[in-house]
């Protein structure tokens, strides 16, 4: 559907580098990377906003790459939702439709169809500067899905919500997909988009795509280091393989694969559990660690710990640093399953 094949770029400080992947149809594809990897630069190539230096975009076989942005059949949603501020709801969703001199009892039919599916019908007399975030979202994407396009190409686009409306709005586009069967290139910096959201993902870094596959794929096998540390592992561990065994700071680590010689392996801290005593159940991977710090981060805790010259983080919930009586210099076991170990 969309294939995306070498591009380059270099547009202000951000610096694409050999970007290819494709996008199938019915497809949600995240692009998921740290603020600054390029990630809109990116999208505003794809939309022909921004010409690249080189390499090539094409929309069902078609090469598309001079091609204007209104001859390309795609539609875009800016990160600031970029709606007509002196238009109604009503005449925002249905821009696109009229500039296309669509007959008025479609534009009539297709804006409270969209309206109603996305639950904004009642607010189709109202602007843009009277809404919340949530409800101008939700008209940002009736606009853009009005004109039917051929590919949907979300920045962001729920970046600027809080926790809460973030939530309940990523439940409904999973609906509005179902219902209405659109196509969607999203790029964001959100884990929870992604795997919520996503089919397939590709991970930008540094303007460059280091890795694409399945999202569960992504997430439970990095293709390396960088990959890892990005996605979540903050627990990397460099030791010496003999098969299944790895050595590192005085302990062993039972690996889920055989390898040998020095080797750097990554474990999520979510992964990691925490006991007053040793472990007593069928994790292969325990040993004694001494807290280094506890940290709160909202409704979970990052314990600091350290075995020899080994440093690991564990996110704990409150009530387990109370009960452990979590604090610098105690003593407490840890523990991880092997299959939680990634061999890189």
């Amino acid at each position: 559907m969309l294939e995306v094949k070498g591009i380059s770029k270099d547009y202000r400080e951000f610096h694409l580098r050999g970007m290819t992947f494709s996008v199938r149809r019915g497809e949600h594809f995240i692009i998921l990377g740290p603020s600054g990897a390029g990630k809109t630069v990116l999208l505003e190539v794809i939309a022909g906003i921004i010409e690249p230096d080189s390499g090539r975009v094409f929309l069902n076989g078609e090469d598309v790459t001079n091609l204007p942005p209104e001859k390309r059949g795609l539609a875009y949603i800016p990160q600031n939702y970029a709606l007509f501020p002196n238009m109604s709801v009503f005449d925002n969703i249905a821009f696109g439709l009229r500039i296309r001199k669509k007959p008025r009892t479609e534009v009539e039919r297709k804006v409270r169809e969209l309206s109603e599916i996305l639950g904004i019908s009642h607010l189709l007399n109202r602007k843009p500067k009277t809404l919340s975030g949530g409800e101008q979202q939700r008209v940002a994407i009736a606009r853009a899905l009005a004109v039917e396009p051929e590919l949907l190409l979300l920045d962001e686009p729920l970046a600027n919500l809080d926790v809460r409306t973030r939530g309940r709005l990523i439940g409904e586009m999973k609906r509005w997909r179902k219902e209405l069967g659109f196509t969607a290139l999203h790029v964001t910096h959100s884990f929870e988009e992604a795997v919520s959201l996503g089919d397939r993902m590709g991970v930008m870094l540094g303007g460059r795509l280091v890795q694409v596959g399945d999202v569960r794929e992504v997430f439970s096998r990095p293709a390396n280091e960088e990959v890892a540390r990005f996605l979540g592992f903050e627990n990397i561990i460099e030791g010496t393989a003999d098969g299944r065994i790895l050595r590192a700071s005085g302990i062993t680590i039972e690996l889920p694969v055989e390898a040998s010689g020095r080797v750097r392996v990554g474990v999520r801290p979510e992964d990691i559990v925490l006991s007053a005593g040793p472990l007593k159940s069928s994790m292969r991977n325990t040993f004694e660690v001494v807290v280094d710090g506890v940290e709160e981060l909202g409704p979970l805790v990052r314990v600091r710990l350290k075995s020899g010259n080994m440093e690991l983080s564990a996110f704990v919930t409150r009530s387990s640093v109370f009960e452990l009586g979590l604090e610098t210099g105690k003593k407490v076991w840890a523990g991880f399953k092997t299959s939680a170990v990634h061999v890189f």
